[in-house]
């Protein structure tokens, strides 16, 4: 009898919370075959057999927090079928082995596909394909509500209830009843904090406590910006084929800032501060409720326009559900797009181990004074936070200042999106 490790999933990722087990006790599976979901720092992932064999028992419940290298369960392999298996050493696989194993999985599955499953190409779990033959269900009629639209065991559920019908179904499949999923709420429920809420609330209680922030606003006049954006928001959506925002330009702003002002893009590490080499701007998208922070890699080499596409590319991901582990490291700074809810100031909370974070408020036409006359101008508040073991005051003021002074100095004439 072999065990299943806790795979290492992400470079400084030392623990994670089994959201979801995919597999029973008795269920027969393959290499690469998902065993379950895994909440870390905000992402959820599968982790897959190492081996061929049947699942014996599940050593750790859903909901429970673990640290890398732990047993998760234990499997019997073809090669030990029958014997005892009580004396039977663990399998000797390092975290960081099974952990590649994982970036395998889509490579590797390719071979072994189900002709249900052809059509769709997502991956199915040994439970969701039994139940599937069993009640002569077409996998190409359902709707995945999983990670990377994977068939759940629930999915298949609502179908043999009669939930909804495969066949006729055209909307997506409604998520499972999780905290951080839209549904009916009624007064006094208790809703359980579970998956990607308690991982949240894990980072910010952390991020809250161990942190000493601090917190700076100032007013900016966007006016420059709005008229180019508008010039070409038209052309470049018909042209690219997504949108181009106004946290596009924020973000570009900001990356260019940071070259200027590195201690902004540093990280408190006990005894030391580092200084970060790139330019890794994390930024919030939301998918059902459920938040990711995924992250622009090297946005000070990127135009606007790139800029516009990656945010683009890793909200459409986000609201599909299909941000992995990849999308979500390397982060050295969080710029959050408070404003497209309305917001007009708010303190954020910072992403550790970053410095710092910026909120981008909403775009509000005010009156201000301009050399002694009223005029009407787009105005936008920015609110940064610091972690003031590494920040003072001087280097936000600083630093805030220029973002302020680049967004102001956007202009129709000068400022070029390619």
């Amino acid at each position: 009898m072999e065990e299943i490790l806790m795979p290492k999933l992400g470079e400084s990722v030392t623990e994670g919370t089994i959201e979801n087990w995919l597999v029973k006790p008795g269920d027969r599976v393959e290499e690469y075959d998902a065993l379950c979901e895994v909440i870390t720092d905000k992402v959820t992932a599968e982790v897959p057999s190492v081996l061929d064999g049947t699942i014996g028992e599940l050593l750790v419940s859903e909901g429970d927090t673990i640290e890398v290298g732990t047993p998760i369960c234990t499997l019997e392999t073809d090669g030990t079928s029958g014997k005892e298996t009580s004396t039977d050493e663990p399998v000797e696989s390092e975290p960081e082995q099974t952990g590649q194993a994982i970036k395998a999985v889509q490579q590797a599955k390719e071979g072994r596909k189900s002709k249900q499953n052809a059509a769709k190409g997502t991956r199915i779990s040994p439970v969701v394909m039994r139940l599937a033959n069993e009640h002569n269900i077409d996998l190409g009629t359902v709707e995945g509500s999983g990670i990377e639209g994977r068939i759940t065991k629930k999915d298949i559920q609502k179908v043999i209830e009669g939930d909804f019908s495969a066949k006729s179904q055209m909307t997506p499949a409604p998520q499972s009843d999780d905290i951080g999923e839209k549904r009916e709420i009624s007064a006094g429920e208790e809703i359980p904090v579970t998956g990607v809420r308690k991982a949240i609330a894990d980072k910010m209680s952390y991020s809250a406590q161990e942190i000493p922030h601090a917190w700076l606003m100032m007013e900016t006049d966007a006016t420059n910006l709005v008229n180019v954006r508008n010039r070409y928001k038209t052309s470049f959506r018909e042209n690219e084929g997504y949108n181009l925002t106004f946290f596009s330009f924020f973000v570009k702003a900001v990356a260019e800032t940071l070259k200027e002002h590195p201690m902004l893009n540093s990280s408190w590490q006990g005894d030391k501060i580092v200084i970060n080499k790139d330019i890794n701007i994390s930024i919030a998208v939301a998918g059902d409720d459920k938040l990711y922070v995924p992250v622009i890699k090297n946005a000070d080499e990127l135009s606007i326009k790139g800029i516009a596409r990656k945010i683009s590319e890793l909200a459409d991901l986000g609201r599909k559900h299909q941000l992995t582990t990849r999308h979500m490291e390397g982060g050295t700074f969080t710029v959050n797009n408070t404003g497209a809810f309305g917001s007009v100031e708010s303190m954020g909370i910072i992403n550790h181990p970053q410095s710092a974070i910026l909120q981008v408020e909403s775009i509000v036409k005010r009156p201000v004074v301009i050399d002694d006359m009223i005029a009407i101008r787009h105005m936008v508040n920015l609110c940064l936070s610091i972690d003031h073991r590494v920040l003072d005051g001087l280097a936000a003021g600083e630093f805030l200042s220029a973002v302020k002074q680049r967004i102001e100095n956007y202009s129709v004439e000068t400022t070029s999106i390619y």
